[in-house]
């Protein structure tokens, strides 16, 4: 059964535009995605790191916003851009909306957070959606687990029946709260024709893809091993931009970008 759903809204509800930045007007070819853990922009380059700067995520730094203008020179170059580990706006961002602010520094004309978990003024945990085209619609989920704080955006582009379904989204640790959180991705997708995920999900390709819940899909895993974690030396492939096999990738990559614990990884797809 699915869990509560935030919000179910049209694009206008949801959204927020910057009337500043040009959108894009004329349908493109291709797709660039891309999807990054920022960990609310803490420079992480060492596994030392996280003892030494954990007080990071509960404190203002003064270089926060040159590791956030450093992303922005980075995810520029996309279309659509999924972020996880964003901060909404509180003591420790120095009230910024990292989504805001990288929109604005990436010229994104279109933006919208997720707040997943408010803990009021000392942190806002979000999820983050950047974009160039006007979505058609967006739907904000909860996602189960054994400790609220998992969230999902729903991404619509294109008019229906050919809509391009995108599912943003950042995953449980815990291998039982994320089995849920699968089943339930599932259930969103239910026969829609054409898939993206993409998120950081917090386990191997093989392992979302041989789950139960996504033994009858059509999404398919990388051609390649991409390891995207930690950034500094990656083995894990904990990040993925998963999309139905009727998608034709053009190309895949882990962006050499060490400014997170986490690497991005991008994905270039020919439009539906």
């Amino acid at each position: 059964m699915r869990q509560q759903q935030l919000k179910h809204s049209s694009f206008e509800a949801l959204i927020h535009h910057l009337p500043t930045v040009e959108h894009q007007t004329v349908e493109p070819t291709s797709l660039k995605l891309l999807s990054f853990n920022i960990q609310v922009g803490i420079h992480t380059q060492a596994l030392h790191h996280y003892m030494t700067r954990s007080w990071q995520h509960l404190l203002p730094h003064s270089k926060r916003h040159r590791t956030l203008d450093n992303i922005a020179q980075v995810i520029q170059g996309y279309d659509l851009v999924a972020l996880q580990e964003v901060d909404g706006g509180s003591f420790r961002s120095g009230y910024t909306n990292q989504v805001h602010y990288l929109a604005q520094a990436a010229h994104f004309p279109y933006w919208y957070q997720q707040l997943n978990r408010n803990l009021g003024k000392l942190a806002q945990h979000s999820n983050g959606l950047l974009s160039r085209l006007r979505p058609y619609s967006i739907e904000d989920h909860r996602l189960p687990g054994l400790m609220p704080g998992r969230g999902a955006i729903i991404v619509r582009l294109g008019q229906p029946p050919h809509q391009l379904l995108l599912i943003l989204l950042h995953l449980s640790l815990g291998s039982r709260s994320r089995c849920r959180q699968l089943t339930y991705i599932r259930e969103l997708i239910g026969d829609h024709p054409s898939v993206v995920v993409m998120g950081d999900l917090n386990c191997h390709h093989d392992d979302l893809l041989e789950h139960k819940a996504f033994l009858d899909s059509n999404l398919k895993p990388p051609e390649k091993h991409l390891p995207t974690y930690p950034s500094w030396r990656p083995v894990h492939a904990f990040d993925h931009i998963l999309v139905s096999d009727n998608l034709q990738v053009i190309k895949t990559q882990v962006l050499d970008l060490t400014v997170s614990d986490h690497r991005p990884i991008a994905l270039e797809i020919k439009t539906p």
